[in-house]
């Protein structure tokens, strides 16, 4: 289990550069975003693969397919649109405040789940956590007080950011139900498949969409200032290989080794290196709510691993 924390530690550490990443790409529209990231990525599972790639896919059966097509839209494609949109119209402020529940709403949705702990027991790591959500956003909204945008845009961004996070709170749970039920394929295998799969997808609705939009993506507005095809494709592809190859392969390895209700609180290091790279970016430090934040939720986590090493010590050795 320990292995398994440390693991979505890492890949907290690697998906944190998502929420800095629209900052360097701000001249290009959430779907140039999309799907630039998981093109490159799919480039890069593939090559990663190499010549064990035609073994693997032989060993896919139709319920394999399936599930990878709806991991890669709900998990990636779809929900980073929703996040990267729901930035750019409700602004940081919102748009953490929802994704910031991500922690909780996996917890309670996969609490039912064999070796996972009752919720009683994790009743007071919850409520840490639930302070230091409030601590960041309570703090957010304090000193950055809308972004100019109009009432109705902001309520778009709103729902946005809420579809994003229903997209990969049913994520989280399924892929790590399945990878349960399936231990015949390796995380390693299953991240790169996944990685294919969503190229695959990402590189379809960019053909579709550039085709329907050819007129205004060649036109002058194109062209704009600040869109430089050349970052674009530099920031996405190492975003492709940090946050979605290496991030997505330690998630599925923690996922195998963690009840669902722990592993919806590792969520947390996600935000809390967003937060790191964030301060990092703006060459500023922590004030006192953001700092009250961090305390918080890495006691309600570390509270949360202790619950369930407490629960079952050998559940580690049992995977």
């Amino acid at each position: 289990m320990w292995h398994g924390v440390l693991c979505g530690l890492l890949a907290g550490a690697m998906w944190g550069m998502v929420f800095i990443t629209p900052v360097f790409l701000s001249a290009f529209t959430p779907l140039e975003m999309a799907c630039g990231r998981y093109i490159a990525y799919g480039l890069i599972a593939a090559s990663l693969m190499g010549m064990r790639l035609p073994p693997l896919l032989r060993r896919l059966d139709r319920n394999d397919i399936i599930a990878m097509v709806k991991h890669a839209l709900a998990g990636n494609i779809v929900y980073y649109m929703l996040l990267a949109l729901g930035v750019k119209l409700a602004g940081v402020a919102a748009t953490s405040l929802i994704i910031g529940v991500l922690p909780i709403s996996v917890t309670l949705m996969g609490h039912k789940d064999h070796g996972s702990v009752p919720l009683k027991q994790l009743l007071l790591p919850l409520l840490l956590v639930a302070a230091g959500i409030a601590c960041i956003n309570i703090d957010v909204f304090t000193h950055d007080v809308g972004n100019g945008m109009p009432f109705n845009a902001k309520l778009l961004g709103v729902l946005c950011a809420t579809g994003a996070l229903a997209c990969w709170t049913w994520y989280s749970v399924d892929n790590a139900r399945y990878l349960k039920r399936n231990p015949h394929f390796s995380s390693g295998e299953w991240s790169s498949l996944y990685g294919i799969s969503s190229g695959l997808i990402a590189l379809v609705i960019a053909l579709v969409a550039f085709a329907i939009f050819h007129g205004d993506v060649t036109g002058a507005a194109a062209v704009a200032s600040g869109r430089d095809w050349t970052v674009f494709w530099i920031v996405n592809a190492l975003l492709a290989l940090g946050a979605s190859v290496i991030g997505n392969h330690l998630w599925n390895v923690a996922s195998r080794k963690v009840p669902l209700t722990l592993s919806g609180q590792l969520i947390l290091f996600e935000t809390l290196f967003a937060l790191l790279y964030g301060f990092i970016y703006k060459q500023q430090l922590a004030r006192a709510l953001e700092i009250a934040a961090v305390v918080l939720l890495i006691a309600g986590v570390m509270w949360s691993v202790r619950v369930h090493a407490l629960e079952d010590p050998s559940e580690a050795h049992a995977d």
